[in-house]
């Protein structure tokens, strides 16, 4: 079933994907599936006409289904539950898509979405998809200056946020960051909309409007057709700076690329109970928290809260027993919190997960010791797999739904149909199994993939389609074993070059994860003036762990030693208390790399808990010794 399923979306992308379309309710079928005119960048159904809002809401309560539960929200921050059916979260998007229009938002407007995990931020997305409005979600809470950067460039006519957002230890005000952001900003919003809540309310200025007030006097709007090739939205890549990168989701290859990998990749179909955990101002709170569950027919989950101490270790399990989750999607960063907290997984035993079938883990690499823990924890298949904020959905993975495979451990599995995944060395020749290389993608690349970059096509073939005629550049390392299963080993930076030996750091840290006191771990090349670069570890411990440090270290580059070899040279490893992440849990290597070189690097906008990074930075800019002591 996946060989050829697999083999057909290659040799006959056109037919594969246009008999995939069939699942999506066209206002105008499409009869091509690809338009090469743009190459390499390429369109999706260019005579296709759909509006993606009715597809995820409207017709499910055509079909009979509307009292089918739609959105559950669950949020321990402020101990409330709420649940929508199909029929009332399309009533409340269609009212919300009245009030945008009532402060002259239109097709092709643009809308920016500044909110929490609350369900009026899945409305105002589908809302805008409800009206053709092009909408840019930013998590709430992100830095001023990083904020104005992107209402520059979108230039939205409205800006909808909320009061605040509410952490497990403070309130984050967001009308203070708005404000100052936009006395940054050349361009100005029509209206700021705000949604008031309980914790902190906002004080509103002459162009804001409160949310309730304007949805009490909206009416509502009906679904807009637009051309299969309009965007839908527009998502900063994270991490950006100075000139923003906008990536562009198109509306029909959207909708089709999603709806067929509920079922493919995640055996998830109408009526299951679907819970992406992950902040919607991510690709995951996109694609999986938002757009794909409700396209099928499912039940998604959102969730405010944290993976620990909203109010402990247990709060997924409770979540997923709570509301008969049967498949949970997160990154690997949320599993080693909770392991490192409760390893014996203690919590996990207060709680009735019968109902539950498959872990799904991106976002970082799933390293082996992780994987191990979930598999004997969940007795559940844990399922790593592989993508991007750029591709939208998975380049790869194990399609539960297609033909479940054999699980190894530290492979992400195999391509999914659709992407022509390939490993090339540096002259761009492909590379034997085994042999680490650049992970490429041969275009064309299917349906849900970017198509360009927001006002810049000449970027977006800089950034990804220069470096390998006719691919698109991945960005990460990696190799296909014999099996053609594909273990992705970093971004390409973080394979580093030791007197001439490239290395990968994914791999030195996989086996510094296998030991039984570290929870989380990280690996970075630093430069040296004999070898080039030479690496040097970080590691957390587990919770309630007491160990020798000195003796720790030496453990760990013997470990390094005997499983990588002598050539890494890997002699320094620091224990810390945390390692700085994004605030969708990636470890933050170049950050890290960068201030250990001496650079002057500023505080990424996106990272979860900038004091974690100040703690660090004596740490990274001392020699092991003052490293040590610093720790």
């Amino acid at each position: 079933m996946y060989s050829e399923s697999y083999q057909r979306s290659l040799e006959d992308p056109e037919g594969f994907w246009l008999e995939a379309a069939q699942a999506v309710d066209w206002t105008r079928p499409p009869t091509r599936g690809m338009d090469s005119a743009h190459a390499p960048s390429h369109r999706w159904f260019p005579d296709g006409e759909l509006n993606t809002a009715f597809n995820a809401l409207d017709r499910h309560v055509r079909d009979g289904n509307g009292d089918r539960p739609a959105l559950i929200w669950d949020s321990p921050v402020t101990n409330t539950v709420r649940r929508y059916t199909f029929a009332e979260l399309r009533d409340e998007v269609a009212r919300f898509a009245g009030a945008l229009v009532s402060l002259g938002v239109g097709k092709g407007d643009r809308v920016l979405v500044y909110l929490p995990v609350v369900p009026e931020a899945a409305i105002a997305m589908l809302a805008c998809a409800r009206i053709g409005a092009v909408h840019s979600v930013v998590f709430g809470g992100f830095a001023p200056k990083e904020l104005a950067a992107r209402i520059d460039h979108a230039e939205p006519k409205v800006i909808v946020a909320a009061s605040c957002g509410i952490e497990p230890t403070r309130i984050v005000e967001y009308k203070p960051i708005i404000d100052e952001a936009l006395r940054g900003t050349t361009h100005q919003p029509d209206t700021v909309v705000v949604l008031q809540r309980d914790r902190a309310r906002a004080e509103l200025g002459e162009r804001d409007v409160d949310w309730a007030a304007l949805v009490a006097a909206a009416s509502p709007v009906d679904p807009v057709p637009v051309a299969a090739t309009d965007p839908l939205y527009i998502l900063y890549t994270s991490g950006t700076t100075g000139r923003p990168k906008g990536v562009v989701r198109d509306t029909g290859g959207h909708a089709v690329a999603l709806a067929w990998s509920m079922h493919a990749v995640y055996d998830v179909h109408p009526g299951d109970v679907w819970w992406a955990a992950s902040d919607i101002g991510w690709i995951v709170g996109h694609s999986y928290m938002v757009y794909a569950p409700l396209l099928i027919g499912a039940t998604t989950v959102m969730y405010e809260g944290k993976p620990v101490g909203t109010p402990d270790a247990g709060a997924f399990w409770r979540v997923i027993a709570e509301h008969g989750v049967k498949a949970l999607f997160v990154a690997p960063t949320a599993l080693r919190a909770i392991k490192r907290v409760d390893p014996d997984g203690l919590e996990l035993a207060k709680h009735d997960l019968s109902r539950f079938a498959t872990l799904f883990m991106a976002g970082e690499r799933l390293d082996p010791e992780t994987y191990h823990w979930a598999r004997e924890k969940l007795g559940t298949p844990v399922i790593d797999h592989w993508w991007q904020t750029e591709t939208g959905w998975p380049m790869a993975a194990n399609p539960r739904g297609l033909e479940p495979m054999p699980v190894k451990p530290g492979s992400v599995t195999k391509p999914v149909p659709g992407w022509d995944v390939r490993i090339l060395d540096k002259a761009g020749e492909r590379l034997p199994p085994g042999r680490e290389g650049a992970i490429a993608v041969k275009l064309p690349l299917p349906p849900g993939s970017l198509p360009t970059l927001w006002q810049d096509d000449e970027r977006y073939r800089e950034a990804y389609l220069s470096r390998y005629d006719g691919y698109y550049l991945t960005g990460d390392s990696g190799y296909l074993d014999e099996d053609g299963y594909l273990f992705v080993m970093g971004r390409t930076d973080d394979v580093i070059n030791v007197a001439g030996h490239r290395l990968s750091t994914g791999a030195m840290e996989a086996v510094l994860a296998a030991h039984p006191a570290v929870a989380e771990c990280a690996v970075i090349g630093i430069r040296d003036q004999l070898k080039g670069q030479l690496p040097r570890g970080f590691v957390v411990l587990k919770s309630g762990v007491e160990v020798d440090e000195e003796a720790l270290r030496a453990e760990l580059v013997a470990m390094v030693r005997r499983d990588i070899g002598p050539v890494a040279a890997f002699r320094d490893v620091t224990v810390v208390e945390a390692l700085p992440k994004t605030r969708s849990g990636k470890i933050l290597r170049k950050t890290m790399r960068r201030i250990a070189d001496g650079r002057d690097e500023p505080v990424p906008s996106t990272i979860e808990d900038p004091d974690v990074l100040e703690a660090l930075k004596a740490v990274l800019r001392g020699t092991p010794a003052e490293q040590r002591r610093a720790a």
